[in-house]
């Protein structure tokens, strides 16, 4: 007879006694060759369910599923109890316009006077344009959207990123971007834009629905199944402020991986270091925002895909709430744990972009019951007042659990200045089950992901998916329905044990992820990798806000000694996306200064293109 463990019920867990064991993943890195055969292995009848069941067995699954007796009922997404009202926030409405919204957005915003940017020193230090920069630029006549589409419009081209080996996007049509600037042209020489977003430049990650483009989701022939027939919701709302839609970003197939690699179209680089990855899968979305490309870019975040390549590229990313941001039109959009959310290359625009796409659908409004959207008060450049009442929870051996030590230093030198610059309180905390929570993560979202490509796979499609992308699929092939309800059982578990912390606390605070943009083998680049253990590392942190649906944001704090960025991650209670804003931008205000990616092009300010190489 086997061995068999059961949980006790959350609330007789005696917190003090929880152990914090180091994760330790045990399963091949593979590249070129030996990555091809291992697929045609797992894939094989016998010998593939062999590996699969010794993988599972080896890394802890298990023993989490099939011989854990778990007290709890299941919960089949993220539900939330009613939450205490934030302090020093403007309520804005789901039904008002995204115009609206921006307006009100901006009223929050520190008093911020564009043309002290176009009168700088060309020596001073390095910073990206922002979205109120282009704003004046245009209303000023500096320049105009046409004049900026061009010179984007060559860099892509002069460039080739919409082509292989290293595109930022997987479809562009320039005519298109030309129409769209030319019309925003218009507006302002007739002196009535929009909003503050006509003539920005927004690129959307391939999962999201973007007319007149194809929705490919980083594969080869999606597209070919799915027709686009309309804008998605959010797209819609961006474009009815306004903005400029550049094209599809690319993206880690499907959005089964972590390292944003695509042998399909290519895989995008990191502009800080072009021989490293971006981390994934909103690849594209993070690297034509750090390269100065575009402000600002939609990505869809299911297992830390905004948070991750935002912290590897030196980008803010947000993930917000679950239910927060409509899905319809996307590929994401009927999963439990996948959010669509903005990547800028400041907070300001990162709370610009999110005013514009909040809303949560009619389904989500009825069964998730969402408090009213919140907007901070960041009329100064502190983050707002009710950043000093802040408790900030740390659980200690969890946040020092990464690659290199100048990752957590750098986040503890940032919560140090919140301490002494605003009186945060850092909290010491337990965050109980983490093996088990990203056991439950892994399952859920596998299943879900499964279950909307099963269809298309039985009629001949899973040869046409990448190397990684096929074993991921083995593994997800594995799980069974009573799996399945174990890791929501597991879901309403960890929720208790979550909403329980932020009793006493108001954000959770770790690194975003273990380790800095790793660098990419050069067999990887054909024919895909599977490394488990760097996965493990760059989603060390950012579960708990897919499994449980809270809101999270990726801020930069500095970088390493190799000069990669670093990310803190903020994650807050349920639907409390200002707290979150507001803490962030504090933190933004307390980084240290912002460096010029090797790979920089300056579109707003001279016709001159920014490269080290």
């Amino acid at each position: 007879m086997g061995k068999y463990k059961v949980m006790k019920p959350v609330n007789e867990v005696d917190i003090s006694c929880v152990i914090y064991k180091e994760e330790d993943i045990k399963a091949p890195h593979l590249t070129g060759f030996l990555f091809k055969l291992f697929v045609k292995m797992l894939e094989a009848p016998v010998i593939g369910t062999l590996i699969v069941e010794s993988l599972k067995k080896n890394n802890g699954m298990t023993q989490i599923f099939r011989n854990t007796v778990i007290p709890e009922e299941p919960m089949f997404r993220p539900v939330f109890p009613s939450q205490k009202p934030e302090v020093d926030v403007v309520v804005v409405g789901e039904d008002e316009s995204p115009v609206d919204r921006l307006e009100t957005a901006l009223k929050c915003l520190p008093q911020y006077d564009p043309s002290l940017s176009f009168q700088a020193d060309p020596n001073s230090s390095f910073r990206y344009w922002k979205i109120r920069d282009y704003a004046y630029a245009y209303r000023s006549k500096l320049t105009t959207p046409s004049l900026v589409a061009e010179k984007i419009i060559s860099i892509i081209e002069e460039f080739k990123y919409d082509k292989s080996p290293t595109p930022f996007l997987i479809s562009f049509d320039a005519n298109e971007v030309r129409k769209q600037a030319e019309a925003s042209t218009h507006r302002f020489e007739e002196g009535h834009p929009i909003s503050v977003l006509d003539g920005v430049f927004i690129t959307i990650k391939d999962d999201i629905d973007c007319l007149p483009h194809t929705t490919t989701g980083g594969t080869r022939w999606l597209h070919e199944a799915r027709s686009v027939e309309k804008d998605s919701v959010v797209v819609s709302r961006l474009r009815s402020c306004g903005a400029i839609l550049l094209g599809k970003a690319n993206m880690h197939e499907l959005g089964m991986g972590t390292s944003g690699n695509n042998s399909n179209y290519g895989t995008t680089r990191n502009p800080h270091a072009p021989e490293r990855y971006t981390g994934g899968s909103s690849s594209g979305s993070a690297a034509i925002v750090a390269s100065g490309l575009c402000s600002a870019a939609l990505g869809t975040d299911g297992g830390g895909s905004v948070r991750i390549p935002a912290s590897l590229c030196g980008v803010t990313g947000l993930k917000t709430t679950y239910g927060r941001t409509d899905m319809t039109g996307s590929l994401c959009a009927g999963g439990t744990v996948e959010v669509i959310s903005p990547l800028a290359s400041s907070l300001e625009d990162t709370l610009l972009v999110y005013a514009a796409i909040l809303g949560s659908s009619s389904a989500d409004r009825l069964n998730l019951n969402p408090t009213p959207p919140c907007l901070p008060k960041l009329l100064s450049h502190n983050g707002g007042k009710a950043v000093g009442s802040l408790r900030l929870g740390k659980y200690t051996r969890w946040f020092n659990d990464v690659h290199s030590s100048d990752i957590s230093d750098k986040c503890e030198d940032i919560l140090k200045l919140l301490s002494n610059n605003h009186d945060c309180q850092v909290v010491e905390i337990v965050v109980p089950e983490l093996e088990e929570m990203r056991a439950a993560h892994v399952v859920s979202i596998g299943s879900a992901s499964l279950c909307s490509l099963t269809p298309y796979c039985e009629a001949g499609k899973n040869s046409k998916l990448s190397n990684d992308t096929r074993t991921s699929f083995a593994i997800f092939k594995s799980f069974s329905a009573s799996d399945y309800i174990a890791a929501q059982c597991l879901r309403r578990r960890l929720m208790e044990y979550h909403l329980d912390i932020f009793k006493n606390v108001d954000v959770i605070v770790t690194p975003t992820c273990g380790m800095t943009a790793p660098l990419i083998p050069p067999g990887a680049l054909k024919d895909g990798e599977t490394n488990f253990q760097v996965a493990a590392y760059l989603m060390r942190f950012v579960v708990a806000g897919n499994l449980l649906g809270f809101p999270a944001i990726s801020v930069p704090v500095g970088y390493d000694k190799e000069g990669l960025p670093i990310g803190l991650q903020i994650m807050g209670r349920p639907w409390a996306e200002a707290t979150v804003l507001s803490l962030a931008a504090a933190v933004e205000e307390l980084a240290p200064v912002t460096k010029k990616p090797a790979v920089f092009h300056d579109v707003l300010n001279t016709s001159r293109i920014h490269t080290e190489k």
